[in-house]
């Protein structure tokens, strides 16, 4: 892996959200190296094997099996190691309920999937282009829903 490339990693189910979010990605020009996780499980048993380069951001879907997105962001903030890594939740669900919960368990932004490619491109380009440090230090509610 390159250590001058941001590491990114997306966990979701669905393996069509996850090629899109991989070409849109590739198509913002970011130097990066992406990790892809079907599931929160495999996610979580990345994360606490303890990679020798953990994630600067983790972009993580709400809805999938085994361990879902609410699981492992609870389990990310709970544990020493992990608990100042960037979450993105990254969900079809625009639930006040979900967008609610993610913000007082931690998440750092809450992003709900673009309908359109060149919306998610743009979604994924202002994630990355974000002054994480600012972001995480001042966060409101009015900051952690992205809206595209």
């Amino acid at each position: 892996m390159n250590k001058n490339a941001m590491h990114i990693v997306l966990a979701d189910d669905d393996e069509d959200d996850r090629l899109l979010f991989q070409e849109a990605i590739e198509e913002t020009k970011v130097k990066l190296h992406l990790s892809l996780f079907h599931d929160g499980q495999q996610l979580m048993d990345y994360l606490l094997q303890g990679p020798s380069v953990l994630p600067q951001l983790i972009f993580l879907d709400l809805n999938m099996p085994i361990k879902n997105g609410m699981q492992c962001l609870k389990e990310i903030r709970s544990t020493a190691h992990l608990k100042h890594l960037c979450v993105a939740i990254y969900s079809t669900s625009s639930s006040d309920h979900d967008i609610e919960e993610t913000f007082i368990n931690g998440a750092n932004i809450y992003i709900n999937k673009p309908n359109s490619f060149s919306k998610l491109r743009d979604a994924i380009k202002k994630v990355l282009q974000m002054n994480w440090q600012y972001h995480t230090s001042s966060l409101n509610k009015d900051n952690f829903l992205l809206r595209i």
